[in-house]
């Protein structure tokens, strides 16, 4: 499926990161009145460490929030490296989500056994209600990486990473499309190079989330690769 895409620049990452914390408050908002509950997938990385941040200031009915993740490093548990910490310590742990909806990967167990066990969390939920990514100055999504296979199975157990540390857990491409909306959280002048490429069509890992209402990709003003905005 061609990946319908949306572009949003915001002139600072200050203001960038607060339009991405109100649009999840507002997913949540929305699927908590028409379903009961907000299935949200997180995004790791430093990128959204400040739209957590935000997320973790605001008022919510944090009862109804079922949290998910795109991917993880296969480190122990509360290892500095993993994606689960830095949104515990930003966000997670300063919110009284009940701690039963907070699926985090099991990545301590290696990537095969934990891709396996996530997919078994992951097999009654048809669909996310948002899924947060960003993208690496390589196009990687996730831990979805070029050259890598992006699909073959809803959890991928990624053995061979082309950056630290190699075992990984993801989501597949086709799984994180599974979803209302999604939405591209994007920083820094490093992007460039990638925002370009997707920009061309590439066949970059990001290109390969293609859901239904498409992405929407938001970035600031130093990630955009042309001169006037």
């Amino acid at each position: 499926m061609q990946q319908i895409r949306r572009w949003h620049i915001y002139a600072s990452t200050d203001e960038l990161e607060n339009y991405a914390a109100g649009a999840v408050r507002r997913a949540a908002k929305q699927a908590i009145e028409a379903y009961g509950g907000f299935n949200l997938v997180l995004a790791g990385g430093n990128t959204p460490r400040g739209v957590y941040a935000r997320l973790a200031a605001a008022p919510s009915d944090w009862g109804h929030w079922h949290i998910y993740f795109g991917d993880e490093r296969c480190r122990p548990q509360g290892d500095a490296a993993r994606n689960d910490r830095m949104a515990r310590e930003a966000w997670l742990g300063r919110v009284p989500i009940p701690p039963a909806q907070i699926r985090s990967i099991p990545a301590e167990m290696g990537a095969v056994e934990a891709a396996r066990r996530y997919a078994q969390i992951l097999a009654p939920l048809e669909q996310f209600d948002l899924v947060l990514l960003g993208i690496g100055a390589d196009g990687h999504t996730a831990s979805l990486f070029p050259g890598r296979s992006l699909d073959g199975a809803e959890v991928l157990a990624v053995l061979d990473a082309p950056k630290p540390p190699p075992e990984r857990v993801s989501l597949s491409a086709a799984r994180l499309s599974r979803a209302r909306q999604v939405m591209f959280v994007v920083s820094g002048e490093a992007k460039r190079g990638a925002i370009a490429a997707w920009r061309r069509g590439d066949s970059i890992p990001a290109a390969a989330v293609a859901p239904p209402a498409g992405v929407d990709i938001l970035l600031d003003v130093s990630a955009w690769p042309e001169c006037c905005v």
